[in-house]
């Protein structure tokens, strides 16, 4: 059995470290590599006043998260196989919504907009998980081996760190 990378690093369990990367060693969620970066650039740079027209906040806070959202339902009900190059091209989409909501929240903690979007996607994201059928699945690179998703083999390992060393495949 393969040990475990401490939580703080990799939220997935050793049969999904196909969604992480090697940093130094260590399964890093490639997700979270991706979003914590760019969303704490964006943070910053609205708090200096560089960013979108105010305006539009409602408007993007709400809707760029939507492609990410609607991927984890697909592949939390086992239609959607996992892609290493989705997954990161869908972060870049919404990390900087949250960048921004939580600049709008730093600025005023009561923020509405910041609330409510936090408050609705939290309830729409818990959603899959109790429904779904991700949690028995043993392996999720490139392939879904659950509910009506394809089944086939691990092959793309071209996305952000991956290479065949690095893929571990569970029995």
């Amino acid at each position: 059995m393969q040990r475990r990378t401490a939580l703080w690093l990799s939220h997935h369990y050793p049969n999904e470290y196909d969604r992480c990367i090697h940093v130094a060693g260590r399964h890093v969620c490639r997700r979270c590599a991706v979003f914590y970066p760019v969303c704490f650039t964006v943070t910053v740079l609205a708090l200096a006043g560089v960013r979108w027209a105010p305006g539009l906040d409602t408007w993007l806070v709400w809707l760029l998260p939507v492609p990410v959202v609607v991927e984890w339902w697909l592949e939390h009900l086992g239609l959607l196989a996992y892609s290493a190059r989705r997954n990161v091209a869908l972060t870049l989409i919404c990390a900087p919504a949250v960048g921004v909501g939580l600049a709008r929240y730093l600025e005023n903690p009561g923020d509405t907009l910041f609330w409510s979007v936090v408050a609705v996607y939290a309830v729409v994201c818990l959603l899959p998980v109790l429904i779904g059928t991700r949690g028995g699945r043993t392996s999720t690179h490139g392939n879904a081996i659950h509910g009506n998703a394809i089944h086939g083999s691990v092959t793309d390992r071209s996305a952000i760190g991956t290479n065949p060393e690095e893929v571990v495949e569970a029995e």
